[in-house]
């Protein structure tokens, strides 16, 4: 069990899957919830500070853009690789599959800190359960039933991105020299949405370059 360091921060007001994952990282001599810099971070490993987002990485903007002025900062991500949803007396499996690109829904906001030596990326592809509630109140295409809670099963896997051609390697080796986003997402097996941010992101990295357009579609090179 990890106690918070900090008073007044305490799990209760922590979702399940972000304690789950805090307590899966946890290593000997890890602090928790620790003021740095006027802002409180997940865990502190010797000088590196490690956090958690489940979501929303638009949140973190401010609070990572100051911290890796002078600190190692580490993000986690979790991604379902596998779901299972929860219904009152039932439970069954998500027909959706989590992808490790679907990091880019998120990374658009926070690309710029890509290639920064201060930052690393590490995503956590996991099997999880989601709780859902029938108040009314959720989204519509959940019919109104709202997502009460998340909950780790297992991590299948760890992939780490510390530099920007580490991100890179996701683009797929039978890509064409110049592809379009519609193209990346067929040899992805991703919804074009995905390929979109990925190329989105890729480009404001300096990884890939926009050299043209192929009817109304850009065209980008490695």
């Amino acid at each position: 069990m990890i106690d918070p360091e900090t008073s007044g921060i305490n799990r209760y007001a922590e979702k399940s899957l972000h304690i789950a994952l805090k307590d899966y990282l946890a290593q000997p001599g890890d602090r928790f919830e620790v003021e740095v810099d006027g802002f409180v971070v997940d865990m502190l490993r010797g000088e590196q500070i490690i956090e958690i987002q489940t979501q929303n990485f638009s949140a973190l903007k401010r609070k990572l853009n100051q911290l890796i002025q002078a600190h190692s900062v580490r993000l986690i991500y979790p991604i379902a690789l596998e779901r299972w949803i929860i219904k009152q007396d039932s439970r069954r499996r998500s027909p959706k599959r989590g992808h490790v690109t679907h990091v880019f829904n998120e990374l658009v906001y926070l690309h710029h800190l890509m290639g920064h030596p201060n930052f690393s990326l590490q995503v956590l592809m996991i099997r999880d359960e989601e709780i859902r509630i029938n108040d009314g109140k959720g989204s519509w295409r959940r019919g109104g039933w709202s997502i009460q809670d998340r909950r780790l099963l297992d991590v299948v896997e760890s992939v780490l991105f510390e530099t920007v051609d580490d991100l890179k390697k996701l683009l797929p080796d039978e890509l064409p020299t110049t592809f379009t986003a519609a193209q990346l997402a067929r040899c992805l097996k991703q919804k074009r949405p995905v390929a979109q941010r990925m190329v989105y992101c890729l480009r404001h990295m300096g990884a890939i370059t926009q050299v043209g357009k192929l009817g109304r579609a850009y065209l980008y090179a490695r």
